[in-house]
């Protein structure tokens, strides 16, 4: 193997696979990245046998040829080469000679009949979405995955179609046991009938990041133990999480009566503010509701107390309720119109937030003892 490579190209598309790539590895052959150099393509290959990250860039091959390099050690050397130079890569009997300028770098490789390729399988449906609705989807429901390992199921993004008034929707839904997201856009074309499937943390991670640049269309294919995006010249594959997701549905309240509608800004700003001051253990911040007014407050024996008043529109009687203050944050960021809108029934109860006049995401939020 040969060629020669511009150094922002390979970056870019080393940067995506070797993300995929765990700093530690027991198997030495997941530490390293599979390189094939044909047809005037560098395509590179990293996984850690439950994610694979395939990228492929434009190159001068002068010989064609596959080998695997140490994939930080390579990325790490090609992001401190200077931006715009030329870099040649060459199989030196068995060992990868990196030249750019004046600098030149010998790697350590193994053989790449060690390095595993991810079966692939036939894929039950495909569909394609844009690029920005799956960006939505991820950043307004992953902050709600859970990290406990024990509930293993609920450690992804649970992906599946829904109905919502009479409408076929595709619904990500994520959820730690105290607080859940649901996000939903119109079903795409050849998702109908789709499997419910749950995307792990990890995935949604890489994902993210591969389509961050941005190509304006993602294609989506999945089966019941795989799925796969491919946005430009990356496509991630993954497995699923061979577990069942809970009837989320059963923890939405639905005959919460008390509405309160607020300036979803002031509010998500007043949150922050008032968060300062409650105690790391507990981050308790408590909302006393009046007729048109809302007062936050939170104590803390370590740092004080703190008070914050908004102007709101509500009527019912009256009620004090408390969250954990980080997820209410969490909740409040996420919800971009103008006025953010809270259904409660009382102190005890789960409570339904959402931005007001959009039905497509919904928020479900369990209180705490303040």
């Amino acid at each position: 193997m040969k060629l020669t490579i511009e150094r922002a190209a390979l970056l870019k598309s080393l940067g995506h696979v070797q993300s995929v790539v765990e700093r530690r590895n027991t198997i030495p052959i997941l530490s390293n990245v599979r390189m094939e150099a044909a047809d005037d393509r560098l395509t590179l290959n990293a996984t850690d046998m439950d994610l694979e990250m395939v990228g492929a860039v434009a190159a001068e091959v002068e010989e064609a040829g596959q080998i695997t390099a140490p994939a930080h050690t390579l990325y790490d050397i090609v992001r401190k080469l200077p931006e715009g130079s030329q870099v040649e890569l060459e199989d030196d009997g068995g060992r990868l000679t990196l030249r750019s300028g004046r600098s030149r770098f010998t790697l350590t490789c193994l053989p790449v009949e060690d390095f595993p390729v991810m079966a692939g399988g036939d894929m039950s449906h495909s569909f394609v979405l844009a690029a920005g609705e799956l960006a939505g989807l991820i950043d307004r429901t992953r902050f709600a995955i859970s990290t406990e390992e024990t509930r293993y199921y609920l450690n992804g993004i649970y992906l599946h179609e829904a109905t919502r008034d009479g409408v076929d929707v595709m619904r990500c839904v994520a959820t730690d046991g105290h607080r859940l997201a649901s996000v939903e856009v119109p079903l795409p074309a050849g998702a109908a009938g789709m499997p419910g499937v749950i995307i792990p943390r990890k995935t949604v991670t890489e994902l993210r990041k591969l389509i961050e640049d941005g190509t304006d269309e993602v294609t989506i294919e999945l089966s019941d133990t795989k799925i796969r995006f491919s946005s430009g010249e990356a496509t991630l594959t993954s497995k699923l999480i061979d577990g069942t997701f809970p009837d989320y549905q059963r923890v939405i309240p639905t005959d919460n009566d008390k509405n309160m509608e607020v300036n979803s800004k002031a509010f998500a700003e007043a949150v922050d503010r008032v968060a300062a001051i409650s105690s790391e253990k507990s981050r308790a911040v408590k909302l006393s509701l009046s007729d048109g007014s809302l007062v936050l407050s939170a104590n803390s024996p370590e740092s004080g107390s703190a008070t914050e008043e908004l102007e709101v529109s509500y009527s019912g009687e009256k009620l004090e309720i408390g969250f954990n203050s980080r997820y209410l944050l969490d909740i409040t960021q996420q919800i971009g119109g103008d006025n953010a809108q809270l259904t409660m029934a009382d102190a005890a109860s789960p409570t339904i937030l959402r931005e007001a006049g959009d039905a497509s995401a919904l928020y479900v939020l369990m209180p705490m003892r303040v």
